[in-house]
């Protein structure tokens, strides 16, 4: 087993707290279901947030999906580039698996598909 990184990223409606929550599940469920992740092969999850998105912390989502209390998680913002991808939240997900790095599907949803393009990446809706 290896500890790999999936990456995915979204883009929210608004800057509330059930606009928040609804894209970080959305992402969440995505990552999950693409990747064949079981919970507890989680190790940690990163989240990042665009300046303009702090009306909610993005790892409560993982709460109200019954995810484990003990599962390591952690919020933070991105640096503000210019013209960069607004209302955007990125994931970071460390699970322990035995794919190889050129199995992980990396997931860009809605408006945040313009941040990656590559065939290891799955960009959905």
């Amino acid at each position: 087993m290896w500890c790999r990184g999936i990456r995915g990223a979204i883009t929210v409606t608004a800057n509330n707290k059930a606009s928040i929550i609804a894209a970080s599940k959305e992402l969440l469920e995505e990552m999950v279901q693409a990747n064949g992740i079981e919970i507890d092969e989680v190790a940690a999850i990163f989240f990042t947030t665009t300046s303009d998105l702090n009306a909610e912390f993005p790892a409560a989502a993982t709460r109200e999906l019954g995810w484990p209390q003990h599962l390591a998680l952690l919020c933070g913002h991105e640096m503000n580039v210019p013209n960069s991808v607004p209302r955007c939240l990125r994931v970071l997900m460390l699970v322990n698996t035995g794919k190889g790095a050129e199995e992980i599907k990396h997931i860009y949803l809605r408006e945040a598909r313009k941040l990656k393009r590559s065939e290891t990446i799955i960009p959905v809706g």
